[in-house]
């Protein structure tokens, strides 16, 4: 796998001592007689340098929505410039994408020691972020005027294909502008990424939220706890609050299809034994029992998702109502509630590991890549190579059997 590189690296580095090669590669599958898949260029500091950092001017863009981390990763990648490689500045683009285009009338900020020092403590992010494409054009015109050479992108698919389409537009140029990607989503779906920033502390939260749904439902007789948690396409932060929480009974997920009638002949069997349960389900899952989806999409292309957590405390009221039983449906959508909170330490650290080999990667003259994670290595990804693949969570592998034994609930509502 061949990592795009602006050309000839010159400049001797003095950030590290430790230095990676180019040479070292880390497959994709580590099994021992399996086929190694894709080989990827390990990330790390390398010994020489594409830009002279002294003379490097450096921009960060936050995109899509809020994740625990992001001012994480915006302080690491600053600090990690101005301490480390001794760039010459670094601008902060304001509003998302939308920032990087003149006619937004929105200056970037300069980044200082002094502004990024608190910010690891909060949740969201001090650029600020939105949903939605720019023009391409002005943008690149904007980071050629402005004299920036490296551009950060944080934020998940969307917002890396637009870092493509900014790589592509300044190669088309002969500017030479390094765009690094750093991969960020709460549902963990990113291919040749084990682990997203932010994933843990999301489900920290889904854990309490969940905490508080078994509370509300043990509280009365006929207590229903429903919540709907993240994941669009992929169960991972479903699986994982589940599998963390253990007080969980049902479970549904995206990657595992279920027929209503069979799922509430399951929960009525649990509540005739129990008087009470717990049902997680993440947001992607049962569209296809909902009504036709009217195609539209948000600002960054996504398709709009019928809002399933109501309509299954809909389907629960009603199908008790008709058997004759008093059930109390508390229901709980606690997504910004996840998204917006400050990072733990762990996805803290993961923060940091992923701005550093961001910044060691954009400095080398690496471009058009993400940062990836697989085996506990970081890893160049070519940005191109992640539109052909998708990750989802297997209803035959190891999360989904701990969500299965922590619920006790049937492989499948079939």
């Amino acid at each position: 796998m061949q990592t795009p590189i602006l050309g000839e690296a010159r400049f001797a580095s003095k950030a590290s001592s430790h230095m990676v090669s180019d040479e070292i590669r880390i497959p994709e599958h580590i099994e021992v007689g399996a086929e190694p898949g894709e080989l990827f260029e390990a990330a790390g500091p390398r010994a020489k340098l594409f830009f002279d950092p002294k003379e490097t001017c450096a921009a960060i863009v936050t995109c899509g929505g809020l994740c625990p981390g992001l001012n994480n990763v915006i302080r690491s990648l600053f600090l990690e410039l101005h301490y480390c490689y001794g760039a010459k500045e670094v601008l902060g683009f304001l509003g998302g994408y939308s920032g990087l285009d003149p006619i937004s009338h929105r200056e970037p900020i300069k980044l200082t020691p002094e502004l990024v020092s608190p910010i690891h403590n909060q949740g969201g992010t001090i650029l600020g972020s939105s949903r939605g494409p720019v023009d391409i054009g002005r943008a690149v015109d904007n980071l050629i005027a402005r004299g920036v050479q490296i551009l950060f992108t944080v934020g998940g698919d969307g917002t890396q294909r637009g870092a493509n389409e900014l790589y592509q537009e300044a190669g088309k140029r002969g500017y030479a502008l390094s765009v690094v990607g750093v991969p960020k989503t709460i549902d963990n779906d990113v291919t040749f990424v084990s682990r997203t920033f932010g994933f843990f502390s999301a489900l920290e939260e889904a854990d309490r939220v969940l905490e508080c749904a078994h509370t509300e439902a043990r509280s009365v007789p006929g207590g229903i706890g429903l919540v709907k948690l993240m994941g669009r396409h992929a169960g991972f932060v479903t699986a994982g609050a589940v599998a963390a929480n253990q007080d969980v009974n049902f479970a549904l997920i995206p990657e595992v299809p279920f027929k209503l009638e069979s799922f509430l002949a399951a929960l009525k069997k649990r509540m005739d034994a129990k008087s009470h349960a717990v049902i997680a389900i993440a947001e992607g899952a049962g569209q296809d029992l909902l009504a036709a989806e009217t195609g539209a999409r948000d600002a960054s292309g996504n398709l709009k998702l019928k809002d399933v957590g109501r309509w299954l405390r809909e389907q629960i009221e009603t199908y008790f109502k008709a058997a004759g039983i008093s059930v109390v449906v508390r229901y709980f959508d606690p997504s910004y509630q996840v998204r917006s909170r400050p990072a733990n330490t762990e996805d803290a650290l993961l923060c940091d590991l992923y701005a550093r080999h961001a910044v060691h990667a954009a400095m080398a003259g690496k471009t058009g890549v993400v940062i990836g994670f697989l085996h506990e290595r970081f890893i160049h990804v070519p940005i191109e190579l992640l539109a052909g693949h998708t990750k989802r969570l297997d209803p035959t592998g190891p999360w989904w059997r701990s969500v299965l034994a922590a619920t006790g609930q049937p492989a499948r509502f079939d």
